[in-house]
């Protein structure tokens, strides 16, 4: 229980070479605390965990809050535990006032004094409460019901962060010199590494793909991981799946001829011309039923039937039938793949690649591939070190890491 300006808490685990500790103190110094360490237990071998108790005082009891917040997320807890507080929704697509925002981390959460894993690890979400059944799970704001117990405050929940993995540490050095002109064969290699894992381990790998895959060239390179198994379900927009259609129907993506690199007469209405024929059939697996369409990613995803989801925005063109215009909608069909996913590709669409970072776990191995390095930057803050930055050309990255896998 705290005591006035402050509280003792623990944290546990390889808090070294994890630096889990100084994050700790750093946070606690930089928000005006202060901290005094009780006890460190350290592990005797590198494999054992290690132990630290510190006192964390604040300015005031609101100030202290601030400060247990902000170092939850690094795993400490309370010595002396209590119950979370819970409260029903007030209205359909209501949190309750002062609801818990969930992390990426997986988290636990104390009801009757028994700890419950909770459910669906997402950033953002609320975390619905069922007493009796002794559940806890994770639901987004939309799908709130009124009545139902959310947890409110941070009392009597336990984060578990994510610690650095010892191997990691060399290679993120390695990664980070990464040029713009050539992805180094060793990152490639460690993320053909990080597929066949995910694929030994019987999980998926979420591919998010944006049109410059199909404007560079790469879009058989797509079909080629798809074909051996290494990606499990598709990510994008309405853009990728057009231009890879107008690539097999017209040989050109956005009318520019993909053999020659040059604009083609009339190519600037091939994207619309592709679009109202699959329209015409129905649908795009209509189209490889019939014929129509026989190359391509989409192609591929329909042969192999490797699912995809494909979501819309106000500034699409037709759209295709199988886009999910309602956001909403969209987010419900993409989660069940990113809660069970093991690894997630993101190559060269931002928008597209945070939606899909905001709802995949801590723990899930994220490889980010663009041209432009803010965006890379922007998708790995998102993480921390499960997270892959690879600033390149993404058709050169696709094919050496298609090639490297096919050894």
């Amino acid at each position: 229980m705290p005591h006035g300006d402050y509280e003792d808490v623990c944290v546990e685990g390889h808090l070294i070479d994890s630096g889990i500790v100084s994050s700790i103190m750093d946070d606690i110094v930089s928000l005006g605390g202060e901290f005094e360490t009780l006890s460190f237990e350290v592990g005797r071998t590198n494999e054992d965990p290690s132990r630290a108790v510190l006192r964390v005082r604040g300015q005031s009891e609101e100030h202290l809050g601030e400060l247990l917040t902000a170092i939850q997320e690094h795993g400490a807890v309370p010595l002396d535990p209590t119950d979370a507080v819970i409260a029903p929704a007030p209205l359909d697509g209501v949190f309750p006032d002062g609801f818990y925002s969930t992390t990426n981390l997986e988290t636990a959460v104390r009801v009757d004094g028994r700890w419950l894993p909770v459910d669906g690890t997402e950033m953002d979400l609320g975390i619905q409460v069922d007493p009796k059944a002794g559940r806890a799970w994770t639901v987004p704001m939309a799908d709130v019901c009124a009545g139902d117990l959310y947890v409110v405050g941070h009392t009597g929940l336990r984060v578990r962060p994510q610690e650095r993995p010892r191997e990691k540490q060399a290679f993120e050095f390695m990664a980070s010199a990464v040029s713009s002109e050539k992805p180094k064969a060793q990152v490639v290699a460690e993320v053909a590494r990080i597929l066949r894992g995910v694929r030994a381990a019987g999980r998926e790998t979420i591919a998010v793909v944006g049109p410059a895959v199909v404007h560079t060239g790469a879009a058989e390179e797509i079909s080629r991981l798809v074909r051996a198994g290494y990606i499990s379900v598709l990510f994008g927009g309405n853009a990728v799946a057009v231009h890879d259609i107008e690539s097999a129907l017209y040989g050109t993506s956005l009318g520019v001829s993909l053999n020659e690199g040059v604009p083609t007469v009339g190519g600037h209405e091939h994207h619309l011309r592709a679009i109202n024929m699959i329209r015409h059939h129905g649908s795009i697996a209509a189209a490889v039923e019939k014929g129509v369409l026989n190359s391509g990613i989409m192609y591929t995803l329909v042969t192999t039937e490797t699912p995809f989801v494909l979501a819309g925005s106000v500034r699409d063109d037709g759209p295709l039938p199988e886009v999910i215009m309602d956001a909403m909608q969209a987010q419900r069909a993409m989660r069940p793949y990113c809660r069970r996913a093991g690894a997630c590709l993101m190559l060269a669409t931002m928008l597209h690649s945070i939606a899909t970072g905001n709802m995949l776990p801590a723990s899930t191995q994220t490889v980010c591939v663009d041209i432009n390095p803010a965006v890379v930057t922007k998708l790995a803050d998102r993480g921390s070190w499960q997270t892959i930055g690879i600033v390149t050309d993404v058709g050169l990255f696709l094919e050496q890491l298609a090639d490297e896998l096919d050894e």
